[in-house]
């Protein structure tokens, strides 16, 4: 019997390539990419470990060239829902029996696969099936996607370790359980990584999962899948069940073993699915735990005292890297009269830098939006901005999806701070900003900090630090990840655990030991060495 204990140290980020011209990984990258490109995949569901093919089928097509099939995927029916909730029931027992640091050698096998043997694959994958440049692929499926992993056997050992104190005639300890019953895991197109870390936190704990992947970022799913399973994630610990959200939602949300949902999408999805929980909750074993992290309207706030290359330089890289399409992403900017004539002629600068197309370019900033919904629903609020007669758009504006859905980079000026591309959440390649008078500074705090029911991501710039500090204070509740001199995206697991309440979510902090806590239930176990005997207190005896 090994009865050691083992402290697992706190790990280091994984370094990011350069993908250099006539480096080795750069060499590996494209020649994956003209691989998966030159073939179709047939991607199967995997429940209990095995492969199943259901029939009922649909395609996975590049975004950036959405003629171009990269894979036909199966679907799920009721009968493979109905099979997936029972394997992950079956397979509870063993996985949570299992000495909690086997679980973590295997997170750590798996992290090893991302970043070593599967490393090209997975990126090549992203960049195809999402659109993802080389470095947003490179710092997302590999660097966070390992970091998640690593940093979670760190946090659990953390976790492990905290117990309460024993006093005389008694040993007081606390066991970390799973949680009783599977926890299903949502997961979106825009974050390789998001998807691996919904999924392995809580296996990570002892629990098992049903997985829904986005239809968008089925690629790169299936082979983080293949992944787990190399690793020695047991089958039936993770089941891999692609298909339709509303069918596959509605069976697993009635399972009387239902422990939790794990949510990474849009507020209507998870309202959706909190409700439907909430109707059944006399049905359940226990109350099941709700992790969800939905949407944002992030912001950039500009002081009077920034430097405004610095704020361009931000404003651009934190709206349009990735197009725009990730919930941290800044999306509206209040900017002083005073320094708008200079940071508009830098952004526009740094505007006319960038290209966009296809991702095997590697030239381009700026590649294809998800798909042709997404398109629409973003052009929707361009046409918008171009007819209402109350904005003027500073640069792009433009947009085709004839090859590829691809949308300029757009940033509109607003006359009006409640103007709709200030409020609403886009999702895409748009900035919008407001232009306030220097004296109307609290009032445009004011203004921040009401306009958006979201409290996800912000960002303040300024060098008067005491202005900064104070600005940081004022908008306390306006985002639960606050940048200073910085863009708003780009959270590193370990450094900056990600997440925001309000409309936001319910603010578990991914990349943090507070999330791995929402996936386990204590016991507090106490034993008494010498047991009482009788039951009068002292004082009784007295007389």
């Amino acid at each position: 019997m090994n009865n050691s204990i083992y402290n697992f140290s706190l790990p280091n980020n994984e370094p990011i390539k350069e993908y250099m011209k006539g480096s080795q990984e750069r060499e590996l990258l494209d020649k994956e990419l003209r691989r998966q490109s030159e073939s179709i995949i047939e991607i199967p569901l995997i429940i209990g470990g095995k492969e199943i093919f259901t029939g009922d089928t649909s395609t996975v097509v590049m975004p950036h060239n959405h003629k171009h099939v990269l894979a036909i995927y199966h679907k799920a029916g009721e009968r493979e829902i109905n099979l997936a909730i029972e394997s992950a029931i079956s397979a509870h027992k063993v996985w949570s029996d299992l000495n909690w640091t086997t679980r973590a050698s295997v997170m750590l096998k798996v992290a090893e696969l991302l970043t070593t043997k599967y490393r090209a694959i997975l990126n090549a994958a992203t960049m195809l099936g999402q659109s993802k440049n080389i470095y947003q692929s490179e710092i997302d499926a590999v660097c966070e996607a390992a970091d998640f992993l690593r940093f979670n056997v760190f946090f659990a050992s953390e976790i492990y370790k905290n117990q309460p104190i024993s006093s005389y005639n008694q040993l007081n300890r606390m066991e970390y359980r799973p949680l009783e019953g599977f926890v299903f895991a949502v997961s979106p197109f825009n974050f390789t990584s998001i998807a691996s870390n919904l999924n392995l936190s809580p296996v990570m704990m002892g629990n098992t999962t049903i997985w829904k992947p986005a239809t968008t970022s089925i690629l790169s799913n299936y082979y983080l899948m293949k992944i787990f399973m190399e690793a020695g994630v047991p089958a039936g610990v993770v089941n891999f069940l692609p298909g339709s959200g509303a069918q596959i939602g509605k069976h697993v949300i009635a399972s009387k073993d239902l422990a939790g949902i794990h949510f990474t999408g849009s507020n209507s999805t998870f309202n959706s699915l909190w409700n439907s929980v909430g109707e059944k909750l006399a049905e359940y074993k226990s109350y099941p735990r709700l992790v969800g992290e939905t949407g944002g309207k992030d912001f950039i706030f500009v002081h009077s005292s920034a430097n405004p290359k610095e704020v361009a330089t931000a404003a651009f890289s934190g709206a349009f890297e990735y197009q725009g399409q990730k919930c941290s992403a800044a999306s509206r900017m209040y900017i002083p009269l005073s320094l708008w004539p200079a940071i508009e002629k830098e952004i526009l600068r740094i505007s006319q830098e960038v290209k966009m197309g296809d991702v095997c370019d590697h030239t381009n900033f700026i590649n294809a939006v998800i798909d042709e919904s997404s398109f629409d629903n973003i052009v929707s609020y361009i046409d918008y901005a171009k007819e209402c007669g109350e904005a003027k758009i500073i640069f792009g504006g433009n947009y085709d999806k004839s090859v590829g859905y691809f949308i300029e980079p757009t940033f509109i000026l607003a006359s009006d701070p409640h103007f709709k591309t200030m409020e609403e959440e886009i999702f895409g390649p748009i900035l919008t900003a407001y232009i306030y008078e220097d004296s109307k500074l609290e009032e445009t705090l004011d203004l921040c900090d009401q306009t958006s029911p979201y409290g996800l991501t912000g960002a303040v710039f300024g060098s008067d630090r005491v202005a900064v500090a104070d600005i940081c204070n004022r908008l306390r509740y306006s985002a639960g990840n606050f940048y200073i001199n910085d863009k708003p995206t780009g959270a590193v697991v370990g450094k900056q655990p990600f997440g925001g309440s309000r409309g936001s979510g319910t603010n578990d902090k991914a990349g943090g030991s507070f999330n791995l806590i929402r996936w386990v239930s204590p016991r507090t176990i106490k034993e008494t060495f010498i047991s009482p005997v009788e039951v009068l207190y002292p004082y009784m005896k007295e007389n």
